[in-house]
């Protein structure tokens, strides 16, 4: 069952990789908004597998902690892009 686990844990790290990439290379404000949550999403899921496997704990804490720190970045990113817009005056 570990090795299922680890298994996950390294597709889960690819797949936050590549939303790194959109993260970096996003053509708009959605895609790299999308693309912080999956990188949240994802290391949520990365410490919640290896805290699994190796029986720790604490490291359940951190991915609750994880969980709450993106939740904040998500509203305050909605937040950052659509106070930073000029008002559209084309009437």
């Amino acid at each position: 069952m570990a090795e299922f686990l680890t298994g996950a844990a390294c597709f889960i790290l690819l797949v936050v990789a590549v939303g790194l990439v959109r993260l970096l290379r996003g053509p708009g404000d959605a895609d790299r908004l999308m693309a912080v949550q999956l990188l949240g999403t994802g290391s949520i899921a990365l410490v919640l597998l290896i805290g699994v496997v190796s029986a720790s704990p604490a490291l359940i804490d951190v991915a609750l902690t994880l969980a709450l720190l993106a939740a904040f970045a998500g509203v305050a990113l909605v937040r950052a892009s659509t106070t930073r817009r000029p008002p559209d005056n084309s009437q």
